[in-house]
């Protein structure tokens, strides 16, 4: 089930983190998922098994450049390869196409994760070196939701 986050969501939310770390995220970026979910949050989702929150990722909005990021996506480590993360994917897709005023998807992940968004429609746009913490690199991924400019999205359904 794909919920709304809430509050009470948080303590679930940071170990799904800590379970990540270090594989997919630094030690140094929980106080970021902090800093983002008590001051950045926008729309957050957690999905939830049997009363266990196995996933959580976000959107925030960027209308004046007609863009929407997708954000802190976290899937439990037991729970990954089973369709989860593309479930959360997908549903944060389709609520960002209800806004005309988004053109544009970025995602910005690392080296460790960027084919899964690749599978699920996102091209590389950039890279940048440790940007994320030594080891860890920026892959920017976009997806254009404007097919009237050109753009043709294309998804794994």
């Amino acid at each position: 089930m794909i919920r709304p986050y809430t509050h009470a969501d948080k303590p679930q939310v940071i170990h799904l983190l800590r379970l990540n770390t270090p594989h997919y995220f630094a030690e140094a970026e929980e106080a970021d998922l902090l800093d983002y979910l008590d001051r950045h949050l926008e729309d957050y989702f957690v999905v939830e098994e049997q009363g266990v929150v196995v996933g959580a990722g976000g959107i925030n909005y960027f209308p004046e450049a007609q863009l929407a990021r997708i954000s802190w996506d976290i899937i439990h480590s037991g729970f990954q390869g089973k369709g989860i993360g593309s479930a959360l994917t997908r549903h944060r897709i389709d609520m960002i196409r209800e806004n005309p005023a988004i053109a544009k998807i970025v995602v910005r992940t690392s080296q460790h994760v960027y084919k899964f968004y690749e599978k699920n429609g996102f091209t590389l746009e950039k890279t940048a070196a440790d940007f994320w913490a030594p080891g860890y690199d920026l892959y920017q991924m976009v997806m254009y939701l404007d097919t009237a400019a050109g753009h043709t999205p294309q998804m794994i359904k």
